[in-house]
């Protein structure tokens, strides 16, 4: 079973984030540039919060806001669901799936060492489950 700590060792462990005070367009612009899907929200250092497209569809478009003129923590997700490198991937997995969201920062003592999302998970599970048949292969084959 993969622990948190394995999958981000293989893909790191880069973290982007904003301030609540940045404005949400400066947000968007960076998750373009960085390909990511969502920003941990920083203040001083400490997780405030979490930014996604999600949130900028369902708080700012739909809502006929300005992304130029709002700031960040007028849309964050507050109380953010997070997990520690030695949880499992499927523990993980569990989560985001129950709680219905795409990425989880992760923290070792109070501070934000990576961010896996769904796409991370999923991926880890297919290979996971990937050698396990090879090897069963290989078993059956003698």
């Amino acid at each position: 079973m993969t622990t948190v700590k394995q999958l981000l060792d293989a893909k790191g462990r880069h973290v982007w984030s904003v301030e609540p005070a940045d404005l949400v367009y400066d947000a968007i612009k960076l998750m373009a540039e960085k390909a990511v899907g969502a920003l941990v929200v920083l203040d001083r250092g400490n997780l405030v919060g979490i930014i996604s497209e999600r949130d900028y569809a369902r708080n700012v478009i739909l809502k006929g806001k300005s992304s130029r003129q709002t700031p960040v923590s007028e849309i964050m997700t507050r109380g953010v669901m997070c997990a520690t490198p030695d949880q499992s991937v499927e523990d993980c997995m569990t989560t985001m799936t129950d709680k219905h969201i795409r990425h989880l920062p992760i923290i070792e003592g109070e501070q934000v060492s990576g961010m896996v999302s769904i796409g991370d998970l999923v991926k880890t599970i297919i290979d996971e489950q990937q050698q396990t048949i090879e090897q069963l292969g290989r078993y059956i084959s003698g």
